[in-house]
This record gives structure tokens, sequence and C-alpha cells, in this order.
């Protein structure tokens, strides 16, 4: 019986399954796809907007107060299109699925994942909270149960969606730390033969070697509070060292004497120190005086309150890490922290073939094109995704410093 030559339709369907399978980190966020761009098409720059639900502060009484449903929305931009370029010949079309794939489309496809993964973590300089010493491998678990602590203090959901994802050491010393917990009977057993962590404390777990590295900032002086009563994204710092380059990088986080979190929920006390991260790199003037952005705004009563008060003049500043410190940043998160957003790529004409397979339910979609080289017989094809990356909820995350 002749062969049945393989499809572009099939190699791009056996792609989208490639892809879903060999994502780790992107597997436990919130996943957007828009079906109006298989039509539209679309192209880097392209905005989906996400919705945020609104949180209401409650009365105290039987007195109706009607409040206003503040629905926030977060752009994600689709700004990376990333993409293999590979080639193959007629006799390769003849192959079995199994065999195509195996050669073919996951050392490609792996790739593109590998590529989806490492942006996705890169967003650990949008989160606040933190767990762990910079420079030191957690081997405790008690470092990722104060991780679900802060999620619980933020009013992070307790719905079986969160997850933890680390770096091979770090997860190979969770697992040396907690050998004695395993059994040979059970689903546990199975975990630590394979030398992961599977579930446990309340996570997910995941290991993955994009897991991105934050290096601290030069830091330099003793850095306080100039001026009391600040609210907002911003706040004035002077005792720098005087005229210095980036003494605080992007992603570096402190907390400020006197100021405690609340939940966000309850807007009770928490009773420890609000974290804060800087959102960019900021140097000293000549008088050692810097002003940074930071996240979350300082909110001190009302919808949205983050803190129990403003700081006050000359509190002091702690940042965690020494300076200059390189520390992987793992990530506890509930899937709603970040969102992941993909968009058809549209199917050009006049190719030999091309073909692009979407699903909904995976918030996926991926097109592949192939052409015809008669002077070879081979067929060069190139397979594409389109995204964007966001942090959603940056509360439902904490980072894991090791």
């Amino acid at each position: 019986m002749a062969n049945a030559f393989l499809t572009i339709s099939m190699i791009t369907r056996e792609a989208l399954r490639v892809l879903e399978n060999n994502l780790t980190f992107t597997k436990g966020v919130n996943r957007q796809y828009d079906s109006r761009f298989g039509v539209e098409g679309a192209k880097i720059g392209t905005v989906l907007n996400v919705r945020k639900p609104p949180r209401y502060v409650g009365r105290t009484g039987s007195a109706i107060s009607i409040e206003d449903a503040v629905e926030t929305q977060v752009a994600v931009t689709l700004d990376t299109q990333f993409g293999v370029d590979i080639s193959f010949t007629s006799e390769d079309l003849a192959l079995k699925i199994d065999d195509f794939s195996e050669r073919f489309i996951t050392p490609a496809v792996a790739t593109i994942a590998n590529k989806i993964d490492h942006s996705g973590l890169a967003l650990y300089k949008d989160i606040y909270q933190s767990v762990g010493a910079p420079g030191t491998t957690p081997n405790a678990l008690l470092t990722y149960l104060s991780a679900g602590v802060k999620l619980d203090d933020s009013a992070a959901p307790m719905d079986g969606q969160r997850a933890v994802c680390i770096t091979p050491l770090m997860q190979a010393t969770m697992v040396d730390a907690l050998k004695g917990l395993f059994q040979q009977s059970s689903a546990i057993a199975s975990q630590y033969r394979k030398g992961q962590m599977g579930t446990a404390a309340g996570f997910d777990w995941f290991m993955d070697q994009n897991v991105n590295s934050h290096t601290v900032g030069p830091l330099g002086g003793t850095p306080l509070v100039n001026g009391g009563s600040q609210t907002g994204a911003s706040l004035i710092t002077d005792g720098w060292t005087a005229s210095a380059a980036s003494r605080l990088k992007q992603g570096d986080v402190f907390t400020v004497a006197g100021v405690n979190s609340v939940n966000p929920q309850s807007r009770q006390d928490t009773g420890v120190l609000q974290q804060f991260v800087c959102t960019a790199d900021k140097s000293s003037d000549g008088s050692g005086n810097l002003t940074q952005t930071i996240s979350p705004s300082i909110v001190v009563s009302g919808y949205g309150q983050t803190v129990t008060g403003s700081p006050a003049d000359n509190a002091a500043l702690t940042i965690v890490g020494a300076a200059s410190t390189v520390t992987p940043q793992g990530l506890a998160s509930h899937k709603d922290a970040f969102t992941l957003a993909m968009a058809d790529l549209p199917l050009p004409k006049g190719t030999d073939m091309a073909a692009r397979v979407s699903d909904d339910q995976l918030g996926m979609s991926i097109r592949m094109i192939r052409d015809y080289d008669i002077t070879t017989d081979k067929f060069p094809c190139r397979l594409d995704v389109l995204f964007g990356w966001a942090t959603l909820r940056p509360e439902l995350a904490c980072r894991v410093q090791a």
C-alpha cells in the first residue's frame, strides 16, 4: 500500500500538542486567547485587555451604602513573535506522525516552549512579596510554607490552583531535605524515585531551567525616608551614597520601618512589614537623594488599601539581599497572578501550504508555513507563535529567593 504523506494540518496540530506538553511555568498561569485575530490577523503590538474583578470595602450597620464597581483591565501587548525554521524532504513526509514528531517537531517546539517560559518567569520583577535569603538555596519546607502564608495574607484563593516553579538545584535540595517523608507504597514514592516534588505544602511543584536570576543593586549609604505622609507609587528617600549610578535596580525588594501590610479583603493589619519592589533602576543625586518608583502604591485607606499607614520621616529602608548578590528567583503563585496572551498570526497566500491551529481551552495558537525548493526537493518550514505576558495580580505571587 502506498505511503500516506503527512499534511501540514497534521503537523501543525502535532506541534501545538507538543508545545503544550513542553511548557512548565506556563502551565500554571492564566492563559488568554482571542479568536478575533483568526479573521483580522495579529501582529506585534496588538493589545488584548484582560479584566480584573472589582473589590469592595463593605459596610457596617443596616444603612445601605452603594459602592461603585471599579472594574479594571490589564493591557497585554503581544510583543514577541518567536519561531523556529526547519526543512525536511519528501521522504520525511512519508514517516508516521510519531516518528516525524520525534525527529523534527519536538526539538523545534521545545525551543519555542523555553522562550515562552523564560519570558514569563522574567515577570518576577513585578512581584514585591519575597521569602528566602538571597544567595542561600532553601533547604527547609518552611520557606515554601512562608510563601503560602504571603499568599494567604494577600487573599489568594485556596482553590487548588497554586503552583511553585523553581530551579533544578532548589528542587533537588528540597527532595533531599524531605526524603524521610517518602513511602514506597504511595504516589509520593513515584515522585521520590523521579526526583520531583509533585504536590506538597499547598502547591503543585514544577522545575524549570528557565527560572530567571536577579542581581541586587550596588546599594550604598544608609537610606531613609525623606519626608513623612508620602503616598502613591513613588517614595522620596535620602542617605544614599552621593552621585552613584543605579543604587537600586528594577526588581529589588525592600521594607520600610513601621509600614505594615494589610489583607486586601479585610484591610486588617497582617502584623508584618509590607514589602515593596522597585519598578525601575534609580541613581542617587549629588546629595544622596533618590526618588524610587515602587509597587504596590502606598494606599492608606479605602479601596485598594495596601498599608497600615504612610512611612514616617527618616524611617529606615531595609533591602532584601546584600549589594550585587545574584540569586535565582523561584515563583510561588496563584494561577491568576500572571497571564499569557496569544493570538492567531495571519495565513499568507502564495506559499506551498500554510496552517494554523488554535485551542480556546489551552489559550494557545501556533502557525506553520511550508514552501518547496525544487532544486533540492526539500520543504523549508517555519513555526511561529505570537504572545505577550503581563502581571495580572502581583499580590497573588511570591518570589522564593535562592
